[in-house]
């Protein structure tokens, strides 16, 4: 399944400012940026409630803001990417 994670934390106190870190990292390890509070990440069910689980210990419910959304698949037709950026295609060989 294709998840769409974004998140909004406070930086405006040291603690936020390393809760940004933390949630940064742990989004990079299972997915891609492809904004600068925004991942792609192509997982299975076991690996999105981890996910959740996860950040919702990192985040500040009373400070930050924490979406996920989940794509219906075929996600192909529901995402339309313009501009320069392109995403990596999981599915696709690898190539180096």
């Amino acid at each position: 399944m294709l998840i769409i994670v974004t998140y909004d934390v406070s930086t405006e106190t040291k603690a936020g400012r390393k809760r940004l870190r933390r949630v940064a990292k742990l989004c990079e390890s299972i997915g891609q940026r492809v904004q600068k509070s925004v991942f792609e990440c192509r997982i299975n069910l076991m690996q999105y409630e981890e996910l959740e689980r996860r950040l919702l210990s990192e985040i500040d419910e009373r400070e930050d803001n924490l979406r996920l959304y989940r794509l219906t698949e075929p996600a192909e037709l529901h995402v339309k990417e313009y501009g320069n950026f392109k995403a990596i295609d999981f599915e696709g060989p690898l190539t180096i």
